[in-house]
């Protein structure tokens, strides 16, 4: 071959090269803009339902008259009753003490409780709340009393024949089961009374009050006179073993109350259900078994005995501190 087609036979072999080289970069550059234009437009996947939110409960409280089981099964009805008529699930929560109410009421998101006298008196002081009804009880009353009470063999009959005894409290914030005791303190002179018994505490319940004073743990005790009653209709020893020694003036049975920031329409709800009840069969076999007949309206005047019970005792019940020594 000669040298001049050499030359040529070179050269084409390297502008071959060149094509190829080009050819092979542009089908790169293909594949490449291929696959961005595939990302680029493949469907976003589809969004899924979101999962239906469950309404939110009513969460109401309970403070502790009686054991846990007992106050759940007098006011379980009462609360499925008011979930079927306003549409809204109620979930009950029993507390183990009286005061827990006013902590839990913020802690735990409360929306309303059936409050003591005095644990309604400290949350309107406390947290301000809307009390809406209270029940009227079989016997045709709407108010309850504290007794102070001793077995009818025991010596004690008087303040002065208390000395070195043992008392039994139900709870810092019960009007029967504190308050009570402390104005009969005052009215007899016992200016200390942690000095003037031999021992005092706090049983928790109305209930535990008036069976540790009939099994003789206690000398005294102070509790509600619904709640003796109650457990007198059941266990007879106790008005045959039981003296009572003084009583508080009238104050409003345990009412629903809720938070002011409630739903004004489902406050009115709650009412209209409440006041309504006995009108209803239904409704009046639910009251049966709590013990009522009827629930009736209640405002923030009703309690003006607490109020002034508290006052002759010099108690500020916005900066009361009712947690149990």
């Amino acid at each position: 071959m000669s040298k001049r087609n050499q030359n040529l036979c070179g050269l084409f072999l390297v502008r071959r090269k060149r094509l190829m080289t080009k050819i092979l970069i542009s089908i790169c550059l293909g594949i490449v803009a291929l696959a961005g234009c595939s990302k680029a437009e493949s469907p976003s996947p589809p969004i899924l339902a979101q999962e239906p939110q469950p309404e939110k409960f009513l969460l109401i409280g309970l403070i502790p008259e009686h054991n846990l089981f007992r106050q759940v099964e007098r006011y379980d009805p009462v609360a499925h009753y008011l979930s079927q008529k306003t549409g809204r699930k109620i979930k009950l929560m029993v507390l183990s003490r009286y005061g827990n109410i006013i902590n839990n009421f913020v802690s735990e998101g409360m929306d309303g409780a059936f409050f003591g006298s005095f644990t309604y008196a400290l949350a309107q002081a406390k947290l301000g709340v809307d009390v809406l009804a209270r029940p009227q009880l079989l016997n045709g009353t709407s108010t309850y009393h504290g007794l102070i009470f001793v077995r009818k063999d025991s010596r004690v009959k008087t303040a002065e024949e208390m000395k070195k005894k043992i008392f039994a409290f139900v709870d810092k914030a019960t009007t029967a089961g504190y308050l009570l005791p402390l104005v009969y303190f005052k009215k007899h002179g016992i200016e200390n009374y942690k000095q003037y018994f031999q021992e005092t505490y706090f049983a928790g319940t109305h209930e535990d009050v008036i069976y540790d004073v009939l099994d003789r743990k206690a000398d005294i005790g102070a509790a509600k006179n619904t709640v003796f009653k109650r457990l007198a209709d059941i266990d007879s020893r106790i008005t045959q073993e039981l003296v009572i020694l003084d009583r508080s003036p009238d104050v409003p049975e345990n009412g629903l109350a809720v938070r002011k920031d409630l739903d004004d329409a489902l406050k009115e709800k709650l009412k209209e259900v409440l006041l309504a009840m006995h009108t209803d069969p239904e409704g009046q076999g639910v009251l049966k078994k709590f013990g009522a007949q009827k629930f009736i309206e209640t405002s923030d005047q009703d309690y003006l005995p607490v109020y002034r019970y508290a006052r002759k005792i010099n108690l500020n019940l916005a900066t009361y501190d009712y947690m149990n020594e």
